[in-house]
């Protein structure tokens, strides 16, 4: 088999630079939790729309009176979330049901619920944040109608992100605690020092014999959490 090359993101050949991640869900992700882990990645995709959007949202605030500084932070959220949350929280998810790991479920955890409350707090729209929630759609109505418009479609998206991220925290912690795991597991992987190791890349595809072999070779430690858990 040939060695993996990084595929994420998937950057045309015009630009200097290479992807930084190999992602693969049909081959490295067992497949009673590949659905889980594509829906997530929808999930993150949606998130960096809603940014986009919100980005769009804030001009149209700005244009209709409002105060430049929310366009200035709504670039900042973009640019840093959207990256981000890929390597701070998808990442981590994806690792952890690759090779089975407590340490990459805790930081999952930690990192997506203090994204989940942001979202939540985006999803209100506090002015000065650099949001167009609720609040401020709402009261910009009193403003300028079309521009209120436009940050109400943000608002909404804010909304549905934010209702989906807690669907998705309660669903994965079901899910690993269904499966037996614990912050000791975590702790225990951070002392030895496993989390840092890649046994997953390198004994899963060198345990491939023959040539005609084309099934994919999950990690050593198979995860081991119910797949009776719907969605």
């Amino acid at each position: 088999m040939t060695e993996r090359v990084n595929n994420f993101p998937p950057l045309p050949r015009c630009v200097p630079l290479k992807p930084c991640f190999y992602q693969d869900i049909a081959v490295e992700i067992p497949e009673q939790h590949q659905l889980l882990v594509r829906r997530v990645y929808y999930l993150w995709t949606l998130y960096s729309v809603t940014l986009v959007v919100n980005l769009v949202s804030c001009v149209a605030w700005w244009a209709g009176g409002g105060s430049g500084a929310n366009f200035g932070l709504a670039l900042v959220w973009l640019l840093l979330f959207s990256p981000c949350s890929y390597v701070c929280w998808f990442r981590p998810l994806y690792k952890a049901l690759r090779a089975d790991s407590s340490f990459n479920f805790m930081a999952f955890f930690f990192i997506f619920a203090a994204q989940f409350v942001l979202t939540v707090i985006q999803a209100v729209g506090i002015s000065g944040w650099g949001a167009c929630g609720w609040i401020a759609a709402v009261l910009f109505f009193s403003s300028n109608v079309g521009a209120a418009v436009v940050m109400l479609l943000s608002a909404v998206m804010f909304t549905v992100v934010a209702v989906f991220m807690g669907v998705v925290l309660l669903r994965v912690h079901r899910l690993y605690r269904g499966g037996g795991g614990s912050l000791q597991q975590a702790k225990d992987e951070w002392s030895s020092g496993v989390w840092r190791s890649a046994p997953v890349r390198d004994a899963s595809f060198q345990a491939i014999s023959g040539a005609g072999s084309t099934l994919p070779q999950y990690p050593v430690a198979v995860p081991s959490y119910p797949s009776n858990t719907q969605w």
